[in-house]
Order: structure tokens, then sequence, then C-alpha cells
């Protein structure tokens, strides 16, 4: 089992494997905030949608196209040119009780010369994903960086800073590993992240379960509930393609 770090007091727990939808549009009329509308084909309460805005920082070549495409395409290719300035994708779930989640990507370009552009990029964002490559210690040393970048820069509209997800990615290159587990648990717990976990978007792992729980830490901070049990596992065991798949992560 890979150890991760743990969310901190009062966060939702990480969902179950699979929990996740399928991304598909679903439209829903205007109405007021936070009133369900009752659908009487389906006899449910239909809430009303959702919309969260997500950035994705991190040094260049991290593999932060590379997250986003497998976790809103569910593709991985090789030959992901760099960002240039920002890419823009959409994530839309299907949550419990009828719930709709948007999710806007901002994936953010690393290069030093796009800094200057980071306020306008985080402007009323909800949310982040900090990212590092495993295989390059300096990635993870210029984390805190981004996040100080974050801090200053973006609040929610109580002043707070916006919940931010650290990423240890390419986890599948163990052999080439610069960056141990426990300065990671130690770092993340010293500079206020919500949470860690390894990922690899080219066998898949931990893509969707790291953003669920991203997702239910906004919803939450939102005033809304988690649509997982409070009585879910500290752990996600992961399933996917290839011989890590028994593996399980903590988060």
């Amino acid at each position: 089992r890979t150890a991760v770090g743990q969310p901190s007091a009062g966060s939702p727990r990480p969902p179950s494997v699979g929990h996740l939808a399928s991304s598909h549009r679903v439209t829903v009329p205007d109405m007021p905030l936070n009133q369900p509308r009752w659908d009487w084909n389906k006899g449910i309460n239909i809430m009303p949608e959702k919309l969260f805005k997500v950035i994705v920082i991190g040094d260049p070549t991290v593999g932060k196209t590379s997250f986003v495409q497998r976790y809103v395409q569910n593709t991985y290719r090789k030959d992901y040119k760099g960002t240039v300035g920002v890419d823009f994708a959409l994530k839309i779930l299907k949550l419990g009780e009828g719930q709709t989640v948007k999710l806007q990507l901002w994936d953010i370009a690393g290069q030093e010369r796009f800094t200057w552009m980071t306020r306008v990029y985080y402007k009323d964002a909800h949310g982040c994903v900090i990212m590092f490559d495993l295989t390059n210690k300096n990635s993870f040393v210029n984390t805190l960086k981004w996040k100080r970048d974050v801090d200053s820069k973006c609040t929610l509209s109580d002043g707070s800073p916006i919940p931010c997800m650290l990423l240890a990615n390419k986890c599948d290159l163990q052999s080439q590993r610069q960056v141990e587990q426990m300065e990671i648990e130690t770092f993340y717990k010293q500079h206020n992240f919500i949470g860690w976990t390894e990922t690899s978007p080219k066998e898949g792992l931990m893509v969707n379960d790291s953003m669920r729980f991203l997702v239910d830490v906004m919803m939450k901070q939102e005033g809304s509930h988690s649509f997982h049990s409070s009585d879910s596992p500290e752990y996600i065991a992961l399933s996917g393609p290839g011989p890590q798949a028994k593996r399980s992560c903590y988060c």
C-alpha cells in the first residue's frame, strides 16, 4: 500500500473507486438557487447544477495536461505539447440525489514567462490542484512557490484560502523516484493542503478519485452536504489496467 496524506479533520472522506459517473451534458432549466425541481418522469428531485472552477498548476512537464485529458476524456498520449498560457476543459459529474456538477478545469502553463498572468487565471477559482513530478525533485520544491502564489492572489468569499490538493504525478515511474513519501507527508501538513496522493495519468491511477475528493471538499465549503457516506474507508483501492491495479493509496 502506498501511504498518502490524510485530509485535515472535518474534510470529507475520499469516494470509492468507480463512484464517478461518465461525463455527459445535463441541461437543467433556470431555477432559484439551491431549490430542487421535481422530475415527474423519474419521480426524483433534481438539484440545480453547480459550477466550480478548478485551476491546475505546477512546473512545466509535470503532467498537468495528461492528467486533465485522462480525467475528462479518459485518454492518454505521450506527445502533448507544452501549454501556452492556459487550456480549458469541462468535466460534468452526475452525483447522487439528482445533483449535477460542472467542473471548469483551467490547465495553466508552468513556464516563468506566463506567471505574470496568474492573477487573471486564478480569478474566481473554487479549488486548486498543485502538481509535481515524482521523478523531478525541483518540481516538488517549487510547489511551495505555487501554493504561495495561489494563496496571495485567490481566496474564497470569506477570505479563506481556496482548497488545494497536492498531486505527486508519474507514480508509475517508481525506479526514477526522487521524492519520498514521508517528505511529501510532512510538506502537505506544513503548508495547508487538504490532502495529497500519488497519481499516474498513464496508468489511470488515482485520477478520478483525487478529483472527486476535491469536489467533495468544495461542495462542503459551499455549504452543501457530501454525497458519499461519512463511514467511507480512509483508503482508496486502485482499479485500472496493469500489474499495479491491486495497489491501494491513502488519501
